[in-house]
């Protein structure tokens, strides 16, 4: 290659992720962790035992490019139990490297270049570099402090001739907040005449809290039907490392998503997939991650009654938002550096995810944590 030959990026204002930039200057400096979204207890000893059981088996050679069958149809019985809507194992559910792998694939198979792509802000990251990528627009609503409501009538201003999808995140990282059935029924009747598809980001659907109930795509008829379902065991099971999660579908938008799929991955962890099927099989599995981590929430919350944080309580995922404006009009950047510097506490600050950086000065922390690296950091916080 002629070395004098510039490289034209396809991505040339990406920079390193705030996840990588605030988990190395955490490892740095030896801070609790309460940035990036992973738990730091293991999974269930039953899980892993049925992986080491499906690897003894044998089940070690490629699985099928779809998913291992029993996994998408226990997949499929899950969804409808839930939600009341049947998604055919064998034409309408895939399995995936994860939820980021089904959402990068749903906007390659679908968004062409100058297609234009609705994005709720804030926003997890990869949703923008996968339009990008391919050449489509990302068209940003930036939701507003403290509650993140979603003004709808904004929202339909923004749909134009050009508007290919949509895409929603809930419950919501980073804010906690879900989308109710009321909202739900708002994006239907707004997208009710047109072609345009939607993205549903739900990797959190079983971490609800406060007696709500998950309000999926999948249980509205006509969002249903012009809708990918993106889900996570990784989140779920506390296991992110294994990188394992599901798209579900009509029919004629999964072949679209598979035909991306067998030539961007082909297949996904084959003794993983034997042991969810598994480990599935007992819905109290998953269904009871409501209350273990409403428990952690509501620990973080109570301690910190008495600071100078304010907050509205997460209604979803396992991420709590502190605005700390009682503190300090530091930038939020700023002050989670100094976090981490004088008093080794990492957490995110939220402008990476707003339009433009926005600062509403407000940090992100994780509470998928043991109870005594929790109690070591709201000391931290109560002490500021």
């Amino acid at each position: 290659m002629n070395k004098e030959k510039k490289i034209i990026s396809k991505l040339p204002d990406v920079k390193t992720t705030i996840f990588t930039t605030v988990g190395n200057l955490a490892r740095k400096h030896n801070a609790i962790d309460l940035s990036q979204g992973f738990p730091n207890f293991e999974a269930d000893a039953k899980l892993i035992s049925l992986v080491n059981q499906a690897m003894e088996q044998g089940h070690n050679q490629y699985a099928p490019m779809q998913g291992y069958y029993g996994l998408r149809e226990i997949i499929s019985e899950k969804i409808q139990t839930l939600h009341g809507h049947q998604y055919h194992p064998k034409t309408e559910i895939t399995i995936t490297v994860g939820a980021t792998q089904a959402i990068y694939t749903v906007i390659t198979a679908f968004v062409h270049p100058r297609d234009e792509v609705i994005v709720l802000k804030p926003a997890y990251d990869c949703y923008e570099p996968a339009i990008q990528v391919n050449g489509g627009i990302p068209i940003f609503l930036q939701l507003d402090v403290p509650d993140y409501k979603i003004d709808w009538k904004a929202f339909k201003a923004k749909i134009t001739k050009k508007t290919k999808m949509v895409i929603i995140n809930t419950p919501h990282n980073p804010s906690g907040k879900i989308l109710s059935e009321d909202d739900m029924l708002r994006l239907q009747e707004i997208l009710k005449d047109t072609n345009i598809l939607v993205l549903s980001d739900e990797v959190y659907e079983h971490i609800v809290f406060d007696g709500k109930e998950h309000q999926s795509v999948s249980r509205f008829p006509d969002l249903a039907e012009r809708s990918f379902v993106c889900a996570s065991f990784g989140k779920t099971f506390h296991v992110t490392g294994w990188k394992i999660g599901y798209c579900a579908a009509s029919k004629a938008l999964m072949e679209e998503f598979r035909n991306v799929h067998q030539f961007a991955v082909f297949c996904v962890d084959h003794p993983v997939q034997r042991a969810l099927t598994e480990y599935l099989k007992t819905p109290e599995r998953y269904l009871g991650l409501n209350d273990f981590y409403q428990g952690k929430r509501d620990l973080f919350l109570k301690g910190l009654a008495n600071s100078k944080f304010k907050f509205i309580p997460s209604q979803g995922t396992y991420f709590q938002l502190l605005d700390y404006t009682q503190l300090t009009q530091e930038t939020d950047e700023e002050f989670a550096k100094k976090l981490i510097l004088e008093h080794k506490l990492a957490s995110i600050p939220i402008s990476s995810f707003n339009v433009n950086n926005r600062d509403d000065k407000v940090l992100r922390f994780c509470f998928a944590k043991t109870e005594d690296t929790l109690s070591k950091a709201l000391e931290i916080l109560n002490g500021l």
